[in-house]
């Protein structure tokens, strides 16, 4: 917990390095989730800020999804109030990240709009009305990516 709490509150680290830790120390990982407090937060700014502490990976690999993962629990037990399932939270991340690729990426030359997104994701998951969906929609749109490498706060 000692080595989570200092990662949790330093500041100036190298992002590869903290990575590289996290993947091998999977303790320490979810020591350093579990400092998190998500409370009434949006899910878009929860990600933004778990991505402060948790360097995002730079390619969609196996830790991504154990990040994703992680995270989604978390964020489940702290906002028992939006009445999800850890797995659809999951589920509207990875969403998310990809939207903000598709909507932030210069070689992607037909976004999604937010007709697409809702009707994408309306298949998939569960007690989530097309409202909410747009609302995260819209904060992707109106204040960028979700897992950007300007959010962690190290060196690079």
């Amino acid at each position: 917990m000692a080595i989570a709490r200092f990662l949790h509150m330093s500041q100036n680290l190298h992002a590869e390095k903290v990575l590289v830790f996290l993947e091998d120390r999977p303790d320490v990982l979810d020591a350093l989730v579990c400092l998190q407090d998500f409370q009434q937060m949006s899910l878009p700014n929860a990600l933004r800020h778990f991505f402060t502490d948790v360097p995002a990976p730079k390619e969609r690999a196996r830790f991504l999804e154990i990040l994703l993962g992680k995270f989604s629990e978390r964020f489940h037990i702290r906002n028992p109030q939006i009445h999800v399932s850890s797995e659809t939270v999951y589920v509207l991340c990875y969403s998310l990240i990809l939207l903000s690729v598709d909507l932030g990426s210069p070689h992607v030359k037909n976004k999604m709009s937010k007709r697409e997104f809702i009707r994408n994701l309306r298949g998939v998951v569960q007690n989530v009305s097309s409202d909410y969906l747009g609302d995260l929609y819209d904060n992707i749109y109106l204040y960028g990516h979700v897992a950007s490498k300007t959010h962690y706060k190290v060196l690079r």
